[in-house]
């Protein structure tokens, strides 16, 4: 049976029968065997077009990467419970678009005593014969973090099905002064100027939390470096790094093996730490193995808009690769659950992937932009669209009719009476925007703001996540203050209800301020001025479900605002059997 809906995949066919499943929320393993029903009651949470196992616990994305006209997508899966587990798997699915996704049998579990006790985070890496192998943290039989090497059985199979551990593992052992549990997640390897091989491994050193550089000639046999690529005092244990460099113009993607011989880039340094995605910026000198961040303390951790991060909400344990057939960078990105361990364990499942992100720098050079891959589209239907409308201060107006707990929604603001926006006194990157936002939610008046979307809402907006901009006056210039508000998101008790929020890098006397929101049942992921600033939340709501669940614009600022666009799609299930 795998192997005929593998030839489907391969095909771009579906059978009538799986859309009949997913439609009705059954879920079923793809195995060798027979196909193993899992008994899964219909669930108003459990997202349509987010990739998620079909049963039980997922955190971080492993692996990504496009091998023979296929995408993989390797993530740690627990597959006797939805909750974390040490003795971790490596699950794997396939796709030919990077939204319908077929699971295979899982990839790594624990067998030697180099992983006994789990098959932690890792990544692949591309050799220069283009073929892919794994490099991933072993929980060895002592309980110490140790790095491990896994080779495709048949590297002709584009679908990978059969993954074998080297005999030399474990290829990486804790060094001398690393804490043995604080020692794991290898980055993709990059090619140096002798033809040998690097990569950084995540941890904490007598420098802060590092990512601790090694070398190797033969992919086998590695030696640390005697400094951290890079290290950042404060910040505590770093979890997977990923390291890789990005153009200085356009939205192309560069491969991490070429990346040192183009001239015309940058790099990116990002570490996971303190439940964040931080990155910072800079430029590598292969020859020095020296990383110099442009920000000159490189990862901020105060909370204000100076500190960079992929995502300000939900989002965590990110990795990127180089799609080599679109010639671009993908982000994923791990988003877990907000409500509570029993409550994963009663619906049977926890963790998300956020939608795949095309990833690329900004005009500036000052940040990185996202954005949800243009595959995504392909489930939009039954367009609404509306023009240069005015919604003047303290107004809500119902956008669509029917059911919106699916949907892609763009819209763009225009600002009349912007020289009306309240001053603030402190210097704007003196500011905590995450405060700010909880200060000024979405129901405080404000002059040019909040104004924005309500989302997942019920008719009467007694239930709502309000994701939402307000612009500000600080010592003569503009800012603008992007907010997701969860606090009305939900009647249920015991769930998170934070509200997010950041700064939005553009200026409203010259640029319109733009939103783009993807909504599916209990994940919102949004994206401020053209992909500049990103939020991602997690909300339960128990009345705006189903057919119940609205979408409305909002603006409770006293100046109106002209929304110079709208457009909303309905989406539509991907398949994910």
């Amino acid at each position: 049976m795998a192997t005929k809906w593998l030839e489907m995949v391969k095909c771009g066919v579906v059978a009538l029968y799986f859309v009949w499943l997913i439609s009705n929320r059954f879920g079923f393993v793809v195995s060798h065997g027979d196909i193993n029903e899992v008994h899964i009651p219909q669930q108003f949470q459990r997202t349509s077009y987010h990739f998620q196992p079909l049963q039980n616990w997922m955190n971080d994305p492993n692996g990504p990467m496009y091998y023979k006209g296929i995408y993989h997508l390797f993530y740690q899966h627990n597959p006797n419970g939805a909750v974390f587990d040490s003795k971790i798997v490596w699950g794997h699915a396939v796709s030919r678009d990077l939204i319908n996704w077929a699971h295979l049998n899982h990839a790594l579990e624990p067998t030697h005593p180099f992983d006994i006790n789990g098959c932690w985070s890792g990544s692949v890496s591309f050799l220069h014969n283009n073929k892919p192998v794994i490099l991933y943290t072993g929980l060895d039989s002592g309980f110490q973090q140790v790095q491990n090497l896994a080779i495709p059985s048949n590297f002709s199979d584009p679908f990978l099905e059969i993954w074998t551990k080297s005999s030399h593992n474990p290829i990486i052992t804790p060094p001398n002064g690393i804490e043995r549990h604080r020692f794991r997640d290898p980055t993709t390897a990059w090619p140096g100027p002798d033809g040998g091989w690097r990569i950084a491994i995540g941890g904490q050193t007598s420098y802060g939390g590092a990512a601790m550089l090694y070398r190797s000639e033969d992919f086998v046999h590695w030696h640390q470096s005697r400094f951290p690529l890079y290290s950042s005092r404060d910040s505590g244990n770093w979890e997977c790094p990923d390291f890789y460099p990005v153009k200085l113009n356009g939205s192309n993607g560069i491969d991490s093996l070429n990346g040192f011989r183009v001239g015309a880039v940058k790099y990116v340094m990002k570490a996971s730490f303190n439940s964040h995605d931080y990155y910072t910026l800079g430029s590598y000198v292969p020859e020095k193995e020296k990383f110099t961040s442009d920000s000159g303390d490189g990862f901020d951790l105060r909370g204000t808009n100076l500190g960079l991060r992929y995502d300000y909400g939900k989002f965590y344990a990110s990795k990127t690769f180089y799609d080599s057939s679109q010639k671009r960078r993908i982000l994923w990105g791990w988003v877990n659950e907000s409500d509570s361990r029993e409550d994963n364990i009663k619906k049977g499942w926890a963790g998300l992937q956020v939608v795949p992100r095309k990833i690329w720098l900004s005009k500036n050079g000052r940040q990185l932009i996202q954005w949800p891959v243009k595959e995504v589209e392909k489930l939009r239907t039954n367009r609404f669209s509306l023009y240069n409308k005015e919604l003047r201060g303290r107004s809500t107006m119902k956008v669509l009719g029917g059911s919106a707990s699916q949907v892609d929604a763009e819209v763009s603001f225009e600002f009349p009476y912007l020289e009306e926006a309240e001053r603030v006194d402190t210097r704007w990157f003196d500011l905590d925007p995450q405060l700010l936002c909880s200060k000024r939610g979405a129901s405080v008046n404000g002059r040019v703001g909040p104004f924005g979307l309500l989302v997942l809402a019920s008719n009467d907006l007694s239930e709502h996540t309000a994701i939402f901009f307000h612009v500000l006056k600080a010592h003569n210039r503009y800012v603008v203050l992007m907010c997701s508000d969860q606090s009305r998101s939900s009647f249920r008790e015991g769930v998170d209800k934070t509200t997010y929020g950041a700064f939005v890098d553009v200026d409203p006397r010259h640029e319109k301020i733009s939103l783009r929101t993807l909504v599916d049942r209990s994940i919102v992921e949004s994206f401020g001025g053209k992909g500049k600033t990103c939020i991602t939340s997690r909300v339960y709501p128990t009345v705006a479900v189903d057919d119940d669940a609205r979408l409305y614009a909002f603006n409770n600022g006293t100046q109106s605002v002209v929304i110079s666009r709208l457009k909303v799609w309905k989406m539509s299930n991907a398949q994910i059997v």
